[in-house]
Order: structure tokens, then sequence, then C-alpha cells
């Protein structure tokens, strides 16, 4: 993002990264506005939800949405419920891509995942690196560490940082953390 912010034209012409759905582009107002009231009401759970389930209805699908299911649910530590968004990302920047539908499957040449400028790649990055985050915090450390690893085969440069994960891991195992 630092990078695409680094590039005005970009963030400033209609078809630039603004534009994406990963920024809100094509958002219907009322479901950012749901979005919106449902951060005003963090607090209150119930409401939050409320304002949530108003902003799918209004956008079923968009990755706003799904992003603001997420973070809400990450940040509530609902774990769980937050590992099953982060899937329904994984698998719907999949089919964008066309991607595998199983992470396992996806291959480094797919697409360009160390670079900044494919956005829904380092989405789908960032997807990935949350799964294997919340599968290590669920303590699924397989699957977690597996997950990593495919982070580091599809970017090899790994500027998503996902070197960071299995070193927690490693000392986790080796009873440090």
């Amino acid at each position: 993002m630092i990078e695409a912010a680094s590039r005005p034209s970009d963030v400033l012409s209609e078809d630039g990264v603004l534009s994406h759905p990963l920024f809100g582009g094509g958002l219907p107002a009322e479901a950012e506005r749901a979005l919106e009231q449902a951060g005003l009401s963090y607090a209150d759970a119930e409401k939050a939800e409320v304002f949530l389930g108003a902003a799918e209805a209004a956008a079923p699908d968009h990755f706003a949405v799904l992003i603001g299911w997420y973070r809400y649910y990450f940040y509530k530590g609902r774990l769980a419920e937050a590992l099953a968004i982060g899937q329904r990302c994984l698998v719907k920047t999949a089919r964008e891509k066309n991607f595998a539908i199983d992470w396992r499957d996806v291959r480094a040449d797919d697409a360009a995942f160390g670079s900044y400028d494919d956005v829904m790649a380092r989405f789908y990055m960032f997807c990935l690196k949350g799964y294997a985050y919340l599968h290590m915090r669920l303590g699924d450390l397989d699957e977690g560490r597996e997950a990593a690893l495919k982070l580091l085969e599809l970017d090899s440069t790994d500027r998503i940082n996902a070197r960071l994960l299995l070193d927690v891991l490693a000392r986790a195992e080796a009873g440090d953390e």
C-alpha cells in the first residue's frame, strides 16, 4: 500500500488503485454506511453485527464487507470465525485470479506474488498469511506451518514476512515462547 500511495496518478485516477474492490471500489453506498456504523458500534457486539449483516445484505461477497467481518472477528478474539472469513477471502481471490481453489495447488508462476503491482496476488498472500497465523493460534501448528511454507514458495523474497511466522513457531516448539 505504501508503494501505491506514493504514485499519486494511480491513486487519483478513476481507474486507479482506490477504484479496486479491495479498497471499496464498487461498494454500494448503503453497504459503505453500514460498515461505517459497524466500526462506530464496535464496542456493542450485537449492534455491530447487525450493521455488518446489513452491509453483507447490501453487497454480498464484496471484499470490503468480507474484510469488515474478518477484522471484527479478529479483534474481538473470535479467531475461528475470523479464519472462516479468511478462507472465504482465499477462495474468492483464487477464483478472481484463476488460481487453484486449494491454496496447496497454487504455483509461484500463477502470479507476480512478490510484486506490489498485482493487488490481488498481494491480497491472496495476506489472506494465506492470516490463514497460517490463525491456524497456529488455534493450535493447528502443522496446517499453519504448511501455509507459511507455501507463502515462501510463492514469494521466495518473503516480502510478506512469512519467515517470521515460522521463526515464532520454531521458538514455540523449542519451548522458548
